[in-house]
C-alpha cells in the first residue's frame, strides 16, 4: 500500500523505515530536504514539496502528517487538504488536541474527504517493537488504511490474551484500535499521556527517596546506601510495579546513577495540561495527573515565590533559618 509522510522527525521517519520493510510504498517530504535524500537511499520516494508529493500519489491517496501539534499541522492539513479530492484520506499523527481533530473533520466532510486522528505512542523505539495506536475518524477510511496500520503495530508478540476477549475489537490484541469518531483517537492518546505523567512521577519521587535514605538527618542505623541501578533491575523482574517506564528508568540508571548530567528540567507536551483540562470538564477527580503536571512545572524553576514565602513566615514565625 502507499502512503505519504509530511514531517519526518524520529517518529515519523521510523514509521516510513518500518513501512518500506514490508515492501510499503513511502512518498516522503519535509521541508530539511537532507533527510527526504536519505530515505530516499533506503527506498522511499522523495518529494521536494507538498505539490511534489501529492502528484506523485495514487487515488484515494493517504497523506500523514506527524509532525508537532498546533500551527504546524494546522498548516500541513490546510495544505494537503486543498489539493486533495473526494476518497482521499489525511491523518494527523502527532499529539492535536481532539477538539481540533473534530472540528477539522466537519469542515472536511463537505469535501468527502476522510480525516483520521491517530494517538501514536512507541516513540524512537517504534521501528523495533512497533506503534500502538489509538484511532478516531469513520469506519471506512479506518479499513482502507488497515494494511498500513497492521504494519506499525506491534502484534500480539508474546503478550497472553487477556481472558473472555473473545467479544471486545481483536485488532488491540495486535495494538491499535479504532476508539470511535472523530477526536476519539487523540482523546485516549491525551489520557494515555497524562497516566504516563502520574506513573513517571510516582517512579521519580520514589527514588528519590532511596537516594535521600542516606541523609545524615536520620539515625545512623536508619541509614541506607541504596543502588538505585539494582532496585531498578530487581523491580523489572516479577514486580507489580513492572513496566517498559520502569525498564525504560533502569537503562538510564545503568548508564548514570547519579544522572547527573541531567539538570531536572522537564517539558510537558499539551497532552496532560488537556486531560486535566477535560476532568475538569467532566467533573472528575484527576488528583494525581494533576499534581504530576504541577511538578513538571515546579522543575523549571529555580525557587518559587511561594517557596520563599513558605521560607520568610518559617523565619518569622519560628526563626527557622534557611540552610546554605
Amino acid at each position: 500500500m502507499q502512503l505519504g509522510m509530511c514531517g519526518l522527525g524520529r517518529m515519523g521517519a521510523n514509521i516510513v523505515r518500518r513501512l518500506l520493510r514490508a515492501k510499503h510504498e513511502c512518498v516522503v517530504y519535509t521541508r530539511d530536504q537532507a533527510k527526504v535524500q536519505g530515505l530516499a537511499k533506503e527506498g522511499a520516494t522523495g518529494a521536494t514539496s507538498v505539490q511534489d508529493l501529492m502528484s506523485k500519489m495514487k487515488k484515494p491517496r493517504v497523506v500523514w502528517i506527524m509532525v508537532p501539534a498546533g500551527d504546524a499541522t494546522e498548516q500541513y492539513v490546510n495544505q494537503i487538504t486543498a489539493m486533495m479530492e473526494p476518497g482521499d484520506i489525511i491523518i494527523d499523527g502527532g499529539n492535536s488536541y481532539f477538539k481540533d481533530d473534530v472540528r477539522r473533520s466537519k469542515a472536511l466532510e463537505p469535501k468527502k474527504i476522510s480525516y483520521l486522528d491517530i494517538g501514536t505512542s512507541g516513540g524512537v523505539w517504534g521501528l523495533e517493537r512497533g506503534y500502538c495506536m489509538m484511532i478516531g475518524g469513520p469506519d471506512a477510511a479506518v479499513k482502507h488504511i488497515d494494511p498500513i496500520l497492521r504494519t506499525l503495530a506491534p502484534g500480539k508478540g508474546n503478550i497472553d490474551i487477556t481472558p473472555g476477549r473473545a467479544k471486545f475489537n481483536q485488532t488491540a490484541e495486535e495494538g491499535y484500535l479504532h476508539c470511535g469518531p472523530s477526536g476519539a483517537g487523540h482523546f485516549v492518546k491525551m489520557v494515555h499521556n497524562g497516566i504516563e505523567y502520574g506513573i513517571m512521577q510516582a517512579y521519580a519521587e520514589g527514588f528519590d527517596i532511596f537516594r535521600s535514605a542516606v541523609s545524615e538527618e536520620l539515625p545512623p542505623d536508619h541509614r541506607y546506601n541504596f543502588s538505585l541501578p539494582d532496585i531498578a533491575e530487581v523491580w523489572r523482574r516479577g514486580s507489580v510495579v513492572s513496566s517498559w517506564l520502569l525498564d525504560l528508568t533502569s537503562i538510564a540508571l545503568a548508564e548514570s546513577p547519579t544522572l547527573a548530567e541531567y539538570s531536572g528540567f522537564v517539558q510537558d507536551s499539551g497532552e496532560g495540561r488537556w486531560t486535566i483540562q477535560a476532568a475538569i470538564e467532566e467533573a472528575v477527580p484527576a488528583d494525581v495527573l494533576t499534581a504530576a503536571l504541577y511538578v513538571r512545572f515546579r522543575s523549571r524553576q529555580e525557587h518559587t515565590f511561594a517557596e520563599r514565602m513558605l521560607s520568610a513566615m518559617r523565619k518569622q514565625f519560628g526563626g527557622h533559618q534557611e540552610p546554605k
